[in-house]
């Protein structure tokens, strides 16, 4: 079985040689990004496996087929990235549904900590033998209120945290969780009673730019945002219109609507062509990562294996489970619910 792995980062390495060794797989490792120029490299391989910020649009999908590729899989949970219209007939697609649901939540939650309490500006300081207290004050966030928009998985484990901390929680999701004690509420109120908002919800037609002009208009003067699920799901302008104003008292952000030309590469001693993200980087209250919220080692082994384990189901067992289909518009369910292929 071989299968061309696309965007590798060393990262990425170690779990995936031994789970190749361990089921038989023998992974072809690239460092480019699966695209319109780079598909070619696929050829002579029964499968290809790719991360968030590869491209998987019609054009890329019929050039696998006719590559005689047959399965695409993501080694991640979204699958915005991937044209699964197009795929339907055509390529079988798989994604990860869970890797570590609690690495996401604790960074979220690692990002707040460090905005509200200025820790990054304090190592800064020390570093510098500088232990003045001037403009470090903080909030306890023992008493506010978290509105958490999404409450799969990871969306629950971050309302736990918080609830660690004594805050309260409210939640908006277009499909609740059954009997979780969670109290919903509508997006409206969500946005109007937070004092702090944390999106976990997947990229959608419905959710793209859900914070935007017109949302941050009902916030709270002074709400943080945090966002570590799609950065589409934030206008990325308004956004950066909303702090400016003061509307907004923070952001943490772990994605960017258009990461996929910065993310995951080394800019530094360069000049940052994307004047919106420089800007955003360059305000004091607002802290970016490049999407390192998944990024343990225990997610990283549960990644390999689910995705090896995948491969291995669609090509030697003829299924798997984590299939995404779109025969029905139930893309993640209708395989365990039909128990059998999309097509």
């Amino acid at each position: 079985m071989k299968i061309a792995f696309f965007d590798a980062k060393p990262y990425d390495l170690p779990a995936f040689k031994a789970e190749g060794e361990r089921l038989g797989i023998d992974f072809r490792y690239f460092e480019t990004k699966l695209n319109p120029d780079t598909v070619s490299l696929a050829a002579g391989c029964e499968g290809v496996c790719v991360f968030v910020n590869d491209t998987v649009n019609a054009e890329v999908i019929d050039r696998l087929c006719d590559l005689g590729v047959s399965a695409i899989a993501l080694r991640c949970a979204g699958y915005n990235n991937v044209d699964i219209e197009h795929c339907f007939g055509r390529l079988h697609v798989f994604h990860v549904p869970a890797y570590s649901p609690y690495a996401v939540a604790e960074h979220a939650m690692a990002m707040l900590l460090t905005s509200i309490r200025r820790i990054h500006k304090a190592y800064i300081r020390t570093k510098d033998f500088n232990f003045s207290l001037n403009g470090l004050t903080g909030f306890d966030l023992h008493g506010k209120t978290v509105g958490v928009i999404g409450t799969g998985k990871i969306g629950r484990i971050f309302i736990d945290i918080c609830r660690g901390f004594g805050m309260n929680v409210i939640a908006y999701d277009k499909f609740p969780a059954a009997d979780s004690g969670i109290e919903y509420v509508n997006l409206d109120e969500l946005l109007e009673k937070s004092d702090i908002i944390s999106l976990h919800c997947p990229l959608t037609e419905e959710t793209y730019h859900m914070i935007g002009k017109d949302s941050l208009e009902k916030l709270k003067t002074g709400v943080m945002i945090i966002n570590t699920s799609r950065g589409a799901l934030i206008d990325s302008e308004a956004l950066l219109e909303g702090i400016k104003e003061r509307k907004i008292g923070g952001a943490c952000l772990d994605v960017y609507e258009e990461e996929s030309d910065v993310f995951f590469k080394d800019f530094s001693g360069h000049i940052m062509s994307d004047d919106t993200l420089a800007r955003l980087i360059s305000m004091p209250n607002v802290i970016v990562t490049s999407h390192q919220a998944f990024l343990t080692e225990e997610a990283l082994e549960n990644i390999a294996q689910t995705t090896a384990e995948n491969l291995v189901g669609f090509f030697r067992d003829g299924s798997c489970q984590n299939e995404l289909c779109y025969r029905c518009g139930n893309v993640e369910s209708c395989r365990r619910e039909r128990k059998e292929r999309c097509f």
